[in-house]
């Protein structure tokens, strides 16, 4: 499968998802939003990739929405009038699929149901959409040169990417207003003291660090208890009890008991590493719940 703005390569378990548009300082269209949609809809289900790193081609990861398009610069349908009824009771009618919702919302979306574990690498300037299509990945690690902004408010403009749900619980709801309110440029140590980023690197040293945090996800683990486990701390944290998680919980455990966890436990009594056999296409029949 080709793409026109993404560069999706796979070596030993590992998805390199490239934005790659380095003219453009890879600014986002409507055709990256829709080949970002389809590359983690496919990573989801490609047995050969364990975890994803993502990341942007030449200096920039990624500089925001391409400004210079014809038209509705955000590839909204401007003769629509939607309502809040018709996101719930149309969410997937063509004319407000590809009309009235945000592109970066479909983007983070995707990420969010991603099965493997993905890791943002933040090569360069990440700014607007380039900013919030990061926070559904679990880490974010950025090189020294890596700048960071949630820039809408000096656009007269909102924060998308379904932010408003991801950033507050990651930096906490004080911070995640400050650095809205003020669309500041953060640097790579702003962000990181901020609680943004994991860590700080050299820019030739970024996608090595990233490929071995995605080693350490991932190397004699069971796919299908990781995707279990990323959908259960995802979805789980916004319940309203804990009683809620315990049920996920008691079938995830049920179901993870009788699969990998038999060859899990055979291996740690046998002191070898494991050989899982579970695969993310042939998930849990409660899988997905919630949706």
């Amino acid at each position: 499968m080709g793409y026109e703005t993404l560069d999706y390569t796979v070596d030993d378990g590992i998805l390199t998802l490239t934005l790659d548009r380095p003219e453009q300082l890879n600014a986002f269209t409507v055709t990256m939003a829709d080949e970002l949609v389809a590359a983690f809809d496919r990573a989801s289900t490609d047995d050969a990739v364990a975890a994803v790193v993502v990341t942007g081609r030449g200096r920039a990861f990624c500089a925001g929405m391409d400004l210079s398009v014809d038209g509705n610069v955000f590839g909204l349908d401007e003769d629509q009038r939607p309502t809040l009824a018709d996101l719930h009771d149309r969410l997937d009618d063509p004319a407000v699929h590809d009309g009235v919702r945000d592109t970066g919302g479909r983007v983070a979306l995707a990420v969010y149901r991603c099965t493997k574990p993905v890791i943002g690498a933040i090569n360069g300037a990440a700014v607007g959409i380039g900013a919030t299509m990061t926070l559904p990945m679990d880490v974010r690690l950025a090189s020294e040169r890596a700048r960071i902004g949630f820039v809408f408010g000096r656009l007269g403009i909102v924060p998308e990417a379904c932010s408003s749900w991801f950033l507050p619980r990651i930096v906490g709801i004080s911070r995640a207003l400050e650095w809205v309110y003020s669309a500041d440029i953060l640097s790579a140590a702003e962000a990181h003291e901020g609680g943004l980023v994991r860590s700080v690197h050299p820019e030739d040293e970024l996608l090595d660090a990233a490929y071995a945090l995605a080693r350490r996800f991932t190397a004699n683990r069971s796919p299908v208890a990781t995707a279990l486990a990323r959908q259960m701390m995802y979805r789980n944290s916004a319940q309203p009890h804990p009683l809620e998680a315990h049920r996920v919980d008691s079938l995830a455990m049920f179901y993870t008991s009788v699969g990998d966890g038999k060859e899990g436990v055979a291996a740690f009594r046998e002191k070898r590493d494991p050989d899982f056999t579970g695969r993310t296409t042939d998930m849990p029949p409660f899988y997905p719940w919630q949706d």
